[in-house]
């Protein structure tokens, strides 16, 4: 299976085919950061693998969450600090293996009266956290007075602020993250596909040996088989487990968080904040290129898992909370250009509040031979996919008596972050804008390309000056940078709608969603002749589009 190189649109009906047509070792249902991340491990230790998701690829919680790539200081004042140390150590593995989307970011704490850390606890906190996940010494902790918080960050609110601490977090793109994660996966052997839905599962002898699949793109239908199933499906595991009967002990507890994103303009932080909440609770507040993004709300969710909506409410909530810490910028609704909602997995514990639910993963097992895993964090998925890949290795093992290798995830380079280092990343942006300079693209362009696609961006690049020689359909370099793009997402990965592309590929309806309105049809244009689609798929494709965009500036 090693022959299957490119997660591509063109290849995914043959992926399907060829899960239909092989018993595989192991079959992953959830194509979020936990499925590609097994899919990855088990893949790299010779396991024949496919990977099935009823949506695109990182469309649940995998595109949804705060995108950052953290330790969870919060964590540490609730005790968890195996959870702490674990984190932070997959957070340099991370940056290490992905530099390109994982991007080291100043934080500033700022310490207020009343205040959910005070001076000493801030001052240890920080430097407890920073030990427990082995951070260089030029990133470690700085404590700041008043006065030299202020300096840092003139935007704070001074009346209640004692002083703040300044550390270093490290910001993602998570839905890219997860696709890099999945390309890389593809490249090692697994068979992935999105909008594939696990629609039951097949028995024999009262174990899974396989499940029911549906293509949602044709309607068709599978049967894939495999000797090892493991359900990671996110916020839809317990329906799953229903499925099989095993859902019993254990269940999940959704809740919600959601993100605002103003116009940097707006709120022109220099670096990120983590700051309180008059309530006791606490946001982030993230400078990213152009934009500003806030959140994140913890409430408990009961509502339609594939959609969560960002409420009037919760709106208000995230704004007056924005509007408390820094009262110079004095935000609106008007200000909002973009918002999105998300829910996570937790394990349910009686009497916790959402905020108080450990972000701990667990495994769970049914009598059928299914694998669940449920909770855990975007930083945690790679040992996360260990300890999965782990357990199915050991019982191939006593049932076969094959032999596989330990995990070796945290040496592989992630597609795109083919780079000798994290500095020698600026150097590539100004080769590859050099390339396009005649052409007025600007090397900012190039910098914001090269932050989504890595080192990958040079196949984007070459694609681009490719249709502007040739220039038969006389785009400008802007258009003809875009066509570049979107053609390399769906012959690299398996674009299949045009929010897969100008959401979860290229972030552009949460970050660049003012851009969006000249050039959507035309994205719609290029995916319809790219995929074949019929012009009354391509109109539906476009309405279905432009209700994502509405939705991000709507509040109900």
């Amino acid at each position: 299976m090693k022959d299957q190189l490119a997660l591509s649109s063109s290849q995914r009906q043959a992926c399907l085919d060829k899960m239909a047509n092989n018993q595989l070792d192991l079959l992953v249902i959830g194509g979020g950061v936990t499925g590609a991340g097994i899919a990855l491990d088990a893949a790299a230790r010779g396991l024949s693998v496919g990977l099935v998701e009823k949506q695109d690829f990182a469309a649940g919680t995998s595109s949804r969450s705060t995108k950052l790539v953290h330790g969870g200081l919060r964590y540490l004042k609730q005790g968890d600090v195996q959870l702490v140390r674990e984190v932070g150590r997959e957070r340099a593995i991370l940056y290490r293996n992905a530099p390109h989307i994982v991007i080291p970011e100043k934080m500033i704490l700022p310490i207020v009266k009343n205040g959910t850390y005070g001076k000493l606890a801030t001052s240890v906190g920080l430097y407890v956290y920073d030990v427990l996940a082995g951070v260089e010494r030029k990133e470690r902790r700085i404590m700041l007075n008043k006065e030299k918080t202020v300096e840092a960050e003139p935007l704070l609110r001074r009346d209640i602020l004692k002083g703040g601490g300044l550390y270093f977090e490290y910001r993602t793109d998570d839905a890219r993250l997860t696709i890099e994660v999945m390309k890389t996966a593809s490249s090692n052997g697994a068979l992935c596909v999105n909008y594939t839905e696990a629609t039951g599962f097949i028995y024999e002898n009262g174990k899974v040996v396989g499940i029911h699949a549906k293509d949602l793109t044709t309607g068709a239908e599978y049967s894939l088989h495999a000797k090892k199933i493991v359900n990671a499906a996110g916020p839809w595991v317990d329906q799953l487990r229903e499925k099989d009967h095993s859902l019993y002990g254990k269940r999940l507890h959704l809740t919600k968080g959601v993100h605002l994103v103003v116009p940097y303009n707006r709120l022109p932080l220099k670096q990120a904040v983590y700051f309180d909440v008059s309530d006791g609770r606490m946001l982030f507040a993230i400078p990213r290129n152009n934009s500003t993004y806030i959140g994140t709300t913890d409430t408990n969710y009961k509502g339609v898992l594939e959609r969560p909506t960002v409420t009037r409410e919760d709106m208000e909530y995230v704004l007056k909370a924005a509007n408390e810490m820094f009262p110079f910028v004095k935000l609106t609704e008007q200000d909002v250009s973009s918002s999105w909602a998300g829910l996570r997995p937790l394990i349910h514990e009686d009497g916790k509040s959402p905020s108080e639910l450990s972000r701990k993963d667990e495994i769970f097992y049914s009598k059928s031979g299914l694998i669940t895993i449920a909770g855990g964090k975007l930083t945690g998925f790679r040992k996360m996919a260990e300890r999965i890949v782990d357990v199915v290795v050991k019982q191939l093992t006593e049932e076969e008596g094959r032999a596989f290798g330990a995990c070796r995830t945290d040496k592989i380079v992630l597609a795109g972050g083919k780079f000798d280092s994290a500095a020698k990343i600026p150097v590539f942006v100004k080769a590859q804008a050099e390339r396009l300079r005649q052409w007025g693209i600007t090397e900012e362009q190039i910098r914001v390309l090269v932050g989504k696609y890595g080192s990958n961006s040079e196949q984007i690049v070459s694609m681009c000056l490719e249709l502007l020689t040739q220039n038969a359909q006389n785009v400008s370099p802007i258009e003809a940078l875009l066509k570049a793009e979107l053609r390399y997402a769906v012959e690299e990965e398996m674009v299949m709608t045009m929010s897969d592309f100008l959401i979860r590929r290229s972030g552009r309806l949460f970050f660049e969603r003012d851009t969006l309105e000249p050039v959507y049809r035309m994205v719609g244009e290029e995916l319809a002749h790219e995929l074949q689609w019929s012009d009354e798929r391509k109109e539906h494709e476009i309405k279905a589009f432009e209700e994502e965009y509405h939705l991000a500036k709507t509040f109900q």
